[in-house]
């Protein structure tokens, strides 16, 4: 009886500090794969993450951090998978926007509106998701909210030409001709080399009766692009003066450069809280593309050490215990 309470109590002292390991290899993994993200190493990210996830298979953060690196591979089923996983166990800013990011890629627009929202309900200062909610309203034709969502989109970056385009596009499908005149000279004054957008803004101007303006657009469109067959059938409409502008702005879906899917700055990193970054558009009416994407992540050093419960502690309470229970009128039982 003696030798089996040693063996008893020695297996529960190996319970209760073993796990400690387990823990501290599973953090391990998990930072040196945000710091594989943050370095844009996400096929290295992705291994690590999994490494993590198979020492602790609830490791929620692992999983967002997965997701993540997966939407910046272009692998969004699976990415879309981590991020329900993650958010099965615990909502955070990462697993939200993961799945968002996933739903949008996948042409998703329906679902990808539900998960936008939640996104921004946490995080408020991502461009690159109101860019995206407003392009899925688009394209499930609710056109006020996606005006609404570029309008938030373009107040925290003033700077994307292609978001005012997008604007532009849908008042030309709303016949709002000043309007999106409007929208197409505030992206043509951000950039000077899209012939899209200069073949945009003529048309609109056409469709107000400035064809001479209409044309020098159309010739710049020429300029930056001499096969563009549009703005050429475009400018020969317009010289005729009544003869029909042929309108090519239907939104349609086409990568944007501004949503690059990937980790960036933040919690989800599209923005990352104490879990995996992103955050890491898309665009054309033909679109071009945002992960958005997050979202730089977090970075953090990886441990070349163990934290003090880790195998040193599990040998020296082993030896401890044999100590004691090796003294005289120890162990018996009575």
């Amino acid at each position: 009886m003696q030798m089996t309470a040693k063996i008893g109590i020695l297996i529960l002292i190996v319970i209760f500090l073993v796990p400690a390991v387990t823990a501290e290899d599973a953090l391990y993994w998990y930072t040196k794969a945000q710091n594989a993200a943050s370095n844009h190493d996400y096929t290295n990210a992705v291994t690590y993450y999994n490494n993590a996830i198979a020492l602790n298979p609830t490791y929620d953060a692992a999983m967002a951090g997965e997701a993540v690196a997966l939407n910046a591979l272009g692998q969004y089923s699976q990415a879309l998978s981590f991020a329900n996983q993650a958010l099965a166990i615990r909502s955070s800013p990462t697993a939200l926007g993961a799945q968002a990011d996933a739903l949008f890629y996948l042409g998703q627009y329906n679902e990808a509106i539900g998960a936008y929202q939640n996104y921004t309900l946490v995080v408020y200062n991502q461009y690159t998701a109101y860019c995206n909610l407003a392009y899925s309203y688009a394209q499930e034709n609710e056109t006020n909210q996606a005006l609404a969502s570029y309008a938030r989109c373009t107040n925290l970056n003033q700077s994307d030409p292609l978001a005012y385009n997008q604007i532009g596009l849908l008042y030309m499908a709303n016949g709002q001709y000043a309007n999106a005149l409007n929208a197409f000279n505030s992206a043509t004054v951000l950039t000077t080399s899209d012939a899209q957008i200069w073949n945009d803004k003529g048309e609109a101007l056409a469709a107000l009766g400035q064809y001479q303006d209409a044309i020098d657009c159309f010739n710049t469109a020429l300029n930056i692009d001499p096969t563009y067959a549009a703005a050429q059938a475009n400018k020969q409409a317009a010289m005729g003066k009544g003869q029909l502008i042929i309108a090519s702005n239907t939104p349609q879906p086409t990568l944007a450069p501004w949503y690059l899917g990937g980790i960036a700055p933040t919690t989800m990193t599209p923005t990352t809280v104490a879990t995996p970054s992103v955050t890491e558009t898309q665009q054309t009416i033909v679109q071009t593309t945002t992960v958005p994407q997050t979202t730089a992540a977090a970075t953090a050093t990886i441990k070349t050490t163990y934290s003090p419960l880790s195998l040193f502690p599990v040998f020296a309470g082993l030896a401890a215990a044999a100590i004691i229970l090796n003294r005289p009128g120890r162990g018996k039982i009575r």
